[in-house]
């Protein structure tokens, strides 16, 4: 009799509710398909029938847990109200779907953010990793900020001229750090969540993170965390152009992609791309401020703007007509196309992780104007470490003025040595994805052993 053949890992994937989580989410879920494991999706059931997805895929299926907001997406509301009813809600609604059909898992595999998830997997004597969407670097802070470093941290944060050493990452300044270390910050929900993260992994053996990163990007970070877990580079987790099975919108996109006719109609790296994620809208006077500055540049531009459920701030900008006749502005796009066209020649960002990893994969320079959570020690990345862009200065006031954007730009879009970095490691990510890179190895690894247990 031949043998049966042996049925495919099962992995219990478990996401956040945000664009900037499910689309990494995503594109991990496609590469373990395509190693022969059946994915089932799991996020909260207010926003996962929000996906414009398209055909079935076949090795993947979807299931919801609860976040308390299961008939409105309220992610845009109070966060720390909010991160609070997922973990509350959502730890029920998961102890349920477990014992209604757990023991069919080979693994689960959690996001960030989640960690209550590896709580209830263990309950279930399932095995758990977690999946980390920001760069190595932000979990090592965290994790030595919980381990003896948030006493001098928040004894100094208010000093305009600290700075904090810690291994494997370069010296970081109050602005380079975690905005959810500030007191005074109010969003601190993320901190409380974060030192979740750590007391989980401690209480692992041998514990392991995924990381949307490659090897080469963060090395030092990667090796200095060898000492309390592993990291293992997977990135980037990015959809491939061709690749219209997998993705996840929360918000339309523009008609008939009518911003990539207007790309194909100038020079080669001559538009500035502007775009603020999928959470941050800037206050009205900013915004003008940023107007008069691409104004200035006299450059072409495509800046994103969504629209806004705050009356005050659907006010339209003084310069519109100018604005619109040396650019477009729509309300959304698709992000990845509109980097990897040839005529995107800088990106101003906020840089959030997923905006500054695809501004990287596709070599696009950045100008960043960090606002919250990890982007800040994103843009230290970029300018100190990785040296493909500049960041903004605020004035004492904490606005950027319009000069201080002209003048980032100009010299974005114009630096020969920016242009070259940018270039190398849009280079070195493909090479980490490709058949025997660093992160394809990683991924066949953890698969291999999916296929073991």
């Amino acid at each position: 009799m031949a043998d049966q053949q042996q049925p495919p890992p099962q992995v219990l994937l478990v996401t956040f509710a945000s664009q900037g989580h499910i689309n990494p989410s995503l594109q991990f879920a496609n590469k373990l398909i395509n190693n022969g494991v059946h994915v089932t999706l799991m996020s909260a059931s207010s926003m996962i029938h929000q996906f414009n997805k398209a055909s079935p895929v076949h090795g993947l299926s979807y299931a919801y847990y609860s976040d308390g907001y299961d008939h409105a997406f309220q992610l845009s509301g109070d966060t720390n109200h909010y991160l609070s009813e997922t973990k509350r809600h959502g730890t029920r609604s998961l102890r349920e779907f477990l014992a209604d059909q757990g023991t069919r898992f080979t693994s689960i595999v959690y996001c960030t953010l989640l960690p209550w998830v590896a709580t209830v997997a263990r309950e279930f004597h399932i095995p758990a990793t977690l999946l980390w969407f920001q760069p190595a670097s932000l979990l090592n802070i965290c994790y030595h900020y919980f381990k003896g470093y948030d006493a001098i941290i928040t004894k100094n944060i208010d000093d305009p001229m600290f700075t904090v050493q810690m291994p494997g990452l370069p010296p970081l300044s109050r602005h380079d750090l975690p905005s959810f270390f500030i007191p005074s910050n109010p969003q601190a929900m993320p901190l409380f969540t974060m030192k979740e993260h750590v007391e989980v992994l401690d209480q692992e053996t041998n514990p392991r993170v995924l990381v949307n990163t490659f090897d080469l990007l963060e090395t030092e970070a990667i090796k200095a965390a060898d000492k309390w877990y592993s990291m293992v580079g997977i990135g980037p987790l990015m959809p491939n152009l061709a690749e219209t099975s997998l993705g996840g919108d929360l918000f339309k996109v523009t008609k008939e992609h009518r911003e990539m006719e207007w790309l194909n109609t100038k020079p080669e790296t001559s538009v500035i791309y502007v775009a603020f994620g999928s959470l941050s809208i800037l206050a009205k006077p900013q915004m003008e401020l940023l107007a008069k500055g691409l104004l200035e540049t006299g450059r072409p531009f495509l800046w994103v703007i969504r629209e806004s459920t705050d009356e005050q701030e659907k006010d339209p900008l003084s310069r519109l007509n100018e604005l619109k006749k040396l650019g477009m502005i729509v309300p959304w796009c698709s992000q990845v196309k509109v980097l990897s066209h040839p005529s995107i020649g800088c990106f101003l960002t906020h840089s959030g992780w997923n905006s500054t990893f695809e501004s990287l994969v596709s070599g696009v320079p950045m100008v960043t104007f960090p606002q919250w959570v990890d982007q800040g020690t994103n843009s230290k990345l970029v300018q100190d470490v990785w040296k493909t862009g500049v960041r903004l200065r605020q004035n004492e006031d904490g606005m950027v003025e319009a000069g201080e954007i002209k003048r980032c730009l100009e010299m974005v879009m114009g630096g020969e040595e920016i242009k070259k970095n940018a270039k190398k490691w849009k280079d070195l990510a493909k090479e980490a994805v490709e058949e025997g890179g660093t992160s394809y190895n990683n991924i066949k690894a953890f698969v291999e052993e999916l296929t073991n247990k």
